[in-house]
């Protein structure tokens, strides 16, 4: 029986597909992934996002600790030891993945040691375009690049400001250079032959008319999959509204249009391990039934 969820896609990923619970919905309850803490830097300040080290929050972002590329490759030993189920290694942060030499180092190693594990990763696509034939030459699989505006005055109000360049860069400056840099970066991830999701922040005092039309634009781009992820009310958004369930099943009905959508996202922590639709044994990860926690 197939999975509506890759009806359009093909049969072209479909041995990446069908191993990764964050690009499978029946994937995500049965294989275990882990997540590497390696990379604290980040080039991007959103207005959403406090970054921090501890070990209650469950939110992306968060790890209880920051790694080395050694002490990565230690834990993923570990873990494979424990849990048979692991069969994806990805570095989400907490920092922007691209932006840390950490990253490129941890996956060397892994690449090395464990060729077969799928690997993937996730970036707010700022330097995408410049690294991601060395991502596929290290045996990355699948990349998540967060869109969360095409307009620049949208995005705008969402970020505070860029390091491209080792130079900051405010308002709508960068808020073009990162949207621009976004795309060229998903272009160029789709000519090294990866599996590219988009990941929207649906923010819906700001942005809720704008999911529809990353989403056209992603499939124009050749992207494959989308993810809508609530926000989380935190640092300068702390006082907005997180999305209802109706506008989320509405930004996703409109948004299917044009590319699947992946209904499951735990919003995991920067150092996750096991099977996302499963309680963690590393870290009480919270279960909810509703589709408005999406897991």
């Amino acid at each position: 029986m197939k999975n509506p969820v890759w009806d359009n896609v093909g049969s072209k990923y479909s041995h990446v597909t069908m191993a990764h619970p964050c690009f499978n919905e029946k994937a995500h309850f049965k294989v275990g992934r882990i997540h590497l803490p390696v990379a604290p830097k980040c080039n991007i300040q959103c207005n959403y996002c406090t970054r921090s080290i501890n070990k209650c929050e469950f939110r992306p972002g968060v790890s209880a600790c920051i790694m080395s590329p050694e002490e990565a490759l230690e834990r993923l030993d570990k873990a494979l030891k424990e849990n048979q189920n692991i069969k994806v290694v990805g570095i989400a942060g907490p920092g922007e993945s691209l932006a840390n030499d950490s990253t490129f180092k941890t996956l060397k190693l892994i690449d090395e040691k464990y060729p077969d594990l799928l690997k993937c990763l996730s970036t707010n696509g700022l330097l995408l375009k410049e690294k991601a034939n060395e991502l596929a030459d290290l045996g990355v699989k699948t990349v998540t690049v967060t869109v969360n505006a095409l307009d620049e005055q949208i995005a705008e109000k969402i970020y505070s400001w860029i390091n491209f360049d080792k130079q900051i860069i405010k308002g709508k400056d960068a808020a073009r250079k990162l949207i621009d840099k976004q795309w060229e970066g998903i272009l160029e991830a789709k000519r090294a032959e990866m599996l590219v999701k988009l990941n929207s922040v649906l923010i819906p005092e700001i942005n809720l008319n704008e999911i529809e039309k990353i989403a056209l634009k992603g499939k124009d781009y050749g992207a494959d999959l989308m993810n809508l992820i609530p926000l989380i009310p935190l640092n300068m958004f702390k006082d907005l509204r997180p999305p209802t369930c109706e506008e989320i099943s509405l930004a996703r009905e409109k948004a299917g249009k044009h590319l699947p959508q992946f209904k499951l996202c735990k919003q995991c922590r920067a150092d996750a391990v096991g099977i996302p639709g499963k309680e963690s044994d590393h870290h009480k990860e919270r279960r909810f039934d509703s589709e408005y926690f999406h897991g």
